[in-house]
């Protein structure tokens, strides 16, 4: 359990005045591998009606050029709860039954917030980790994806103690959700306990219940009895709107909903089929529009959405299916951007970003600054007044300035790394993208799809291209510029180095 980070926060709070009845609510409404092509109010060819990301959208701000950290899940989440590039830490993710992934020393943004008298609150989907307890090694055996995986069994784990180092020990009062939708253990978790102990197994050929497109992707492992994948975002739906409607107005909450959805499995409940023109993942995104107007909806009729800052946002580009799907609904989930999932391509990490906040942000402003998810540690400390101690959220900046409609002649971050594994590396820095390798890609690319975008591939040891030109990727200069190449990777080896990369 992290001690030593909470005690100093908590004595510096004690040092502090309380805080006003005005402080701003905070949601943070998080999707999971949803591209930046897949919300109709940033693509005019999408195939899926997101009304309410739309009104969200023109009730607020909306970024054309925001970056998640990582392309894939649990190092993005790691990174916008620190204000930390995940890669300080480490590149995977959390596997089946792994350990948390955040280190004693963290501080995360529910504690800082918890320092200025915020209630806190996750629900939904965590993926980063607890500290689980073994009685010995996995005695359950499967073969999967054309392998043999060892997995744990119910009988393989000591249930009798409560969950430690999960959102409770990151600074969350209050938790509930099914920890990660596609692997084990398929059960609730109500803050650092079990709703109901998982005594069964997934048998992972046989769900027992239809997928709509793609696979099932769950991980073998413990669930409870009767386990439903359909029921996981009603219930997380449920309640979301629940604990809204327990807050009251003088008290600020902070909200993290980290939603399934649009990841696989891609199971749209039964009213929301045939809502778009995407196929089965087309109405899973509009399902997912629909609960964040449930949340909306909920804010309202308590009273509180003129005094909330609602962040939307995703954890990185959407997933392999994008590419049949582009060629058989004509939806690009990716946009016109290159590349999907775990690529350092821009389709890997280029990811929606819309933030609400009533008579502070100019309604339907859009801005083409680019920022990253580690930017809203910052940005929310400075918005709430909270001092963020020494050494933390050691990447991010504080964008505040720029929700309040300030233009900057240069860009306000000095560059942003693009990374999801170790050997391939990006860097932004103005108009110029850096990759260190001849290629962005991690998601294999089918040549049907290669040929119906006409991408070329490229020789050169790196690359390099002009994003106010060429946000698409396809005209490769980096013959053109060796200063500007040079320049770049000094910048990028030197925010490796030096454990920062904010300003100072």
């Amino acid at each position: 359990m992290k001690r030593l980070p909470l005690l100093i926060l908590a004595l510096w709070g004690l040092t502090n005045t309380p805080i006003a009845a005005q402080q701003p609510n905070i949601v943070i409404i998080y999707a999971d591998d949803m591209g930046y092509g897949d919300l109709q109010c940033q693509n005019p060819n999408s195939k899926i009606p997101t009304p309410n990301l739309n009104q969200l959208a023109s009730e607020g701000m909306r970024f054309t050029d925001a970056h998640s950290s990582s392309g894939i899940c649990s190092p993005s989440r790691y990174a916008l709860l620190t204000g930390t590039y995940h890669w300080r830490r480490q590149h995977g993710i959390v596997q089946s039954f792994g350990p948390p992934f955040f280190n004693e020393s963290d501080v995360t943004l529910p504690e800082i917030l918890k320092t200025n008298g915020y209630k806190t609150a996750a629900i939904g989907k965590w993926h980063l980790g607890w500290n689980w307890k073994f009685k010995n090694e996995p005695t359950g055996e499967v073969v999967q994806w054309n392998k043999k995986r060892k997995f744990y069994k119910p009988e393989d784990i000591d249930w009798s103690e409560p969950l430690t180092g999960g959102p409770l020990d990151q600074g969350f009062d209050y938790y509930f959700g099914d920890g990660t939708i596609n692997f084990p253990p398929y059960a609730w978790i109500e803050n650092d306990k079990f709703v109901e102990l998982p005594r069964e197994v997934m048998d992972v050929h046989n769900v027992g219940f239809d997928v709509n497109e793609g696979e099932w992707e769950f991980r073998p492992g413990p669930k409870v009895k009767g386990w439903n994948p359909y029921e996981v975002l009603p219930t997380l739906t449920k309640k979301t709107v629940a604990y809204i409607n327990q807050q009251e107005a003088d008290k600020p909450f902070f909200l993290y909903l980290a939603l399934p959805p649009p990841h696989a499995p891609i199971i749209p409940n039964e009213e929301f089929i045939g809502k778009s023109k995407a196929g089965p993942y087309g109405d899973y995104m509009f399902q997912t529009d629909w609960v964040a107007g449930q949340v909306m909806k909920a804010l309202k009729e308590k009273g509180l959405d003129q005094n909330t800052i609602v962040i939307f946002t995703a954890d990185n580009g959407p997933e392999k299916y994008a590419f049949e799907r582009a060629e058989k609904y004509d939806h690009f989930s990716m946009g016109d951007f290159r590349g999907l999932k775990r690529d350092v391509w821009e389709g890997g990490h280029h990811v929606p970003f819309i933030i609400k906040w009533p008579g502070k942000i100019k309604a339907g402003a859009v801005s083409q600054e680019v920022i990253s998810q580690v930017d809203i540690m910052a940005t929310l400390a400075e918005i709430t007044d909270a001092q963020l101690p020494e050494n933390a959220a050691p990447d991010s900046y504080n964008l505040l300035p720029l929700l309040k409609g300030k233009k900057y002649k240069s860009p306000l971050r000095e560059a942003t790394v693009h990374n999801t594994f170790d050997h391939v590396w990006g860097l932004r820095k103005g108009k110029w993208l850096y990759i260190n390798k001849p290629s962005g890609e991690h998601s294999k690319m089918p040549e049907t799809f290669k040929k119906l975008r006409a991408y070329t591939d490229f020789d050169t040891p790196a690359l390099l291209f002009n994003m106010d030109k060429d946000a698409e990727q396809r005209n490769n200069i980096f013959e053109a510029h060796p200063e500007v190449i040079q320049e770049m990777a000094t910048i990028l080896e030197t925010y490796r180095d030096q454990g920062y990369s904010v300003k100072r």
